[in-house]
């Protein structure tokens, strides 16, 4: 881990602070104007789902270098109910809130790599994604 930093997402708020950061960030590992849009719109989706879904929770942003190949890695984590039918919810289309069903399946899109761990077991709910775009 080179450099990480986490917004902790609690109202509406968070998710535009989580967005400025990503942008920051994504802006000084070198990402070219269309990939920091990409990269601040999938942080948006994540942020928005932990705020309408899970409450509360945190986007963790990590600057990476692997194989002299520079990289933002990103891990949206919460401790809410957990999403009982992944494969529901990573078809396009799907939506419980009444937007537009981009939503994860959207951030698989938007980013290089996309791993989603959700329990909904009592006494371990919560939901981690993983995602990772790297500089071209």
């Amino acid at each position: 881990m080179e450099f990480q930093s986490c917004v902790k997402i609690i109202n509406e708020w968070d998710i535009v602070a989580a967005r400025q950061l990503g942008r920051k960030i994504s802006k000084e590992i070198g990402f070219g104007t269309v990939d920091q849009a990409r990269i601040t719109t999938a942080i948006s989706e994540l942020a928005r789902n932990i705020f309408l879904y899970a409450g509360t929770g945190e986007i963790c942003i990590e600057k990476m270098v692997e194989a002299g190949k520079d990289g933002l890695k990103i891990v949206a984590k919460d401790k809410g109910p957990g999403i009982k039918d992944v494969r529901q919810v990573m078809q396009d289309g799907y939506t419980t809130s009444g937007g537009l069903g981009a939503g994860l399946p959207g951030v698989k899109r938007l980013m290089d790599t996309f791993d989603l761990v959700s329990s909904v077991e009592e006494g371990a709910q919560g939901t981690i994604i993983t995602t990772h775009k790297w500089v071209r």
